[in-house]
């Protein structure tokens, strides 16, 4: 490791924060490469476990998290299982400037300037890790330094895997530092009850983000797509919360999926593999009350070829403006859930991924010994006898097979959201058939609701249905709801030929189906190619919130049974349960949208969300915009195209 003055070398370079900082503290290390934070993970030293631990005032040592070494990276566990999982209310803002969120001194009562400095002073204490990355892709994205306790490494090592991490001795040309991550994770005890906090501070020229925790979720990853959003609400574009894929029917039709939807809607899931049962079929789904399973066989799956995993942006620098949307993955790592591979061969693209490696791999909540192989079926137990539901591990986007690399253009954008099961008895809001097709006007208002959903795995949270908020990346955003609404309408109104549709995950009605739904619409959608449902393939669904619903979908000549695409059609739902499922769906959908139903919102979307509160049939959300792509597009004014 090579020692850089970065003081006498840099100093005009570094914000002012950092340069005081730097000049005051115990000492610091720079960082270049991954392959550094990995030793210094285990303390540069031989041991293969490792313990990051901190003198608590009035508590005395707390060991927030134990490091094991293992033959395919570094395992982290955090000892109090809190801290497996994303707090959806870790967001405060800091500084004065417009925002939706809650204040900081409004939330604890006093101002921010107080608490910085005492973050400040306790840095200065420390032995520190500091280190360059850009968050999003040269020249879009956003320059930062991150500055971190050294023996909190493991937290170093999975932000510069997220991000992509900048040496001091290569800096690319024009690089500019417009973000910077403290991290003092002993706050949490100190200040905030135990409690993950983020605290977002922007100034004129740099966004700064304080994590006081260890968790990487809502900082090192939300944290810094917080900056990105930022910088989009300034410049009109929008990062978006979403996987990609490319897949190639056998008949070498290719097609473009974007798929959006609050946390735990199946984004990870839709760049998965089709697994199939022992004999060969594949399991749609189970009946909860009855225990009868449904199969279909289809002799040969799409092939596909990964995107982006969680975000992906939509700049005007890539936009071709003919009718479809074009976007970049955002990250340089992907930080992927694996709650569903509870067994050897669940997901062998993933297993392969995560043993046979490439690169060493950051595993997080997955159960380990010091020296083994990690496994990603083997996941921390929060509880004698129960699992945590929020295992992970990164993977750096460069070893992932058959990865795109630059722009793409989406087909099809489809939205995830996690459904309950459903009986007369007990209705729900799980009346989503096995995909919906939605016109673009209702597409824009499912993604003002973005519910959250059933049984989420990656946040802190109730069963009951939650919004994410517009653009399902709402918790992450700094600024103001009405300007991201407006721009996400913009964007929907200006690529016409891409289209949209909706998915359910966990269940359809009373069966349980785990991600099968969206999986079985990309093996169908990708057949088709471009080519447009017939008249008689679908019919305004029963719940106008849903679009249209499928009369019939056959793969590979094999038939989808009616009851996974018209859930009223289960005996166990019917049409009076189905009808009080919608009743709630259209309290949720109207409760939800009438935050954004303000002067500030442009003319269309204050008519898109009239109709909704009206009740309003399928027909009156195409009219305001068209189904007919051709039409539409033909219909653009010549500049939008």
């Amino acid at each position: 490791m090579v020692k850089i003055d970065i003081l006498g070398n840099y100093a005009n370079f570094l914000p002012p924060n950092v340069t005081e900082l730097l000049e005051n503290c115990k000492d610091y290390t720079v960082f270049n490469t991954t392959d550094e934070l990995l030793a210094s993970s285990m303390g540069n030293s031989e041991s293969q476990v490792y313990e990051v631990e901190y003198d608590i005032p009035g508590s005395g040592k707390y060991t927030e998290a134990i490091i094991h070494k293992v033959r395919n990276g570094i395992s982290a566990n955090f000892t109090d299982p809190y801290m497996r999982r994303r707090d959806p209310d870790t967001m405060v803002i800091a500084d004065s400037l417009p925002t939706d969120k809650v204040r900081f001194a409004d939330k604890f009562g006093y101002p921010f300037v107080q608490l910085q400095e005492e973050t400040f002073e306790w840095l200065r204490q420390q032995s520190l890790a500091v280190f360059l990355f850009q968050a999003g892709p040269d020249p879009m994205g956003v320059g930062g330094i991150a500055i971190v306790p050294d023996n909190a490494a493991f937290f170093a090592l999975g932000l510069a895997m997220l991000q992509k991490m900048i040496p001091f001795n290569s800096i690319p040309q024009g690089f500019i530092i417009e973000s910077v991550v403290f991290v003092a994770p002993t706050f949490r005890h100190t200040h905030f009850n135990g409690k993950q906090i983020v605290v977002h501070n922007r100034t004129e020229s740099v966004h700064e983000v304080y994590s006081y925790n260890l968790y990487p979720g809502p900082s090192a990853k939300k944290g810094l797509y917080a900056v990105l959003l930022d910088k989009g609400e300034k410049e009109n574009w929008i990062t978006a919360h979403c996987s990609a894929v490319q897949v190639s029917s056998p008949y070498d039709n290719i097609t473009t999926f974007m798929h959006e939807g609050a946390s735990g809607g199946g984004k990870s899931e839709m760049l998965g593999h089709i697994v199939r049962e022992p004999e060969g079929q594949v399991l749609i789904g189970q009946n909860l009350q009855t225990g009868e399973r449904r199969l279909i066989s289809i002799p040969q799956f799409c092939t596909f070829s990964p995107v982006a995993d969680d975000m992906a942006l939509c700049h005007p620098s890539i936009q071709k403006h003919n009718g479809k949307l074009s976007i970049i993955d955002g990250e340089n790592s992907w930080f992927i859930r694996v709650d569903g591979v509870k067994d050897y061969g669940d997901d062998p693209f993933l297993e392969k991924l995560s043993i046979k490696v490439k690169s060493p791999l950051l595993f997080l909540n997955i159960e380990t010994q010091p020296g083994c192989t990690a496994l990603i079926w083997d996941h921390t137990e929060d509880s004698p006898g129960k699992k945590c539901p929020n295992p992970r591990f990164i993977v750096p986007r460069d070893i992932v097979p058959g990865i795109v690399n630059g722009p793409v253009k989406v087909d099809v954008r489809s939205f995830g959201v996690r459904t309950p099961p459903f009986t007369q008895q007990n209705p729900s809001y799980g009346i989503i058939g096995l995909f919906h097709i939605l016109p673009p006007a209702l597409a824009w208002l499912w993604r003002l609701v973005a519910p959250r959903g059933y049984a989420n795995p990656s946040i802190i949270g109730t069963d009951a249905m939650e919004s994410e908020g517009v653009g399902s990346y709402w918790p992450f955003a700094t600024g103001e709801m009405i300007p991201h609404a407006n721009m996400l309408l913009e964007q929907i109104a200006r690529t016409p030929r891409t289209r949209f549709t909706l998915t359910p995950n966990q269940h359809i009605g009373v069966w349980k189906v785990g991600f099968k739904p969206q999986l079985f619409m990309r093996e169908y959608l990708t057949r088709r190619g471009n080519a447009k449902l017939r008249s008689d393939q679908y019919q305004p669904a029963r719940c106008p919130l849903l679009g249209y619903e499928l009369n019939y979908v056959t793969i590979e000549g094999a038939k989808i049974p009616s009851r996974f695409l018209k859930v009223y059609k289960q005996p166990e739902v019917g049409f009076e349960g189905y009808d009080a499922g919608a009743h709630l769906l259209y309290e949720f959908f109207r409760e939800q949208l009438m935050k954004y139903y303000k002067p500030e919102l442009s003319k269309m979307g204050r008519e898109i969300i009239e109709i909704c509160l009206a009740g309003g049939s399928v027909e009156e959300y195409t009219r305001i915009l068209p189904m007919d792509y051709q039409y539409a597009f033909n219909h653009l004014e010549s500049e939008e195209i």
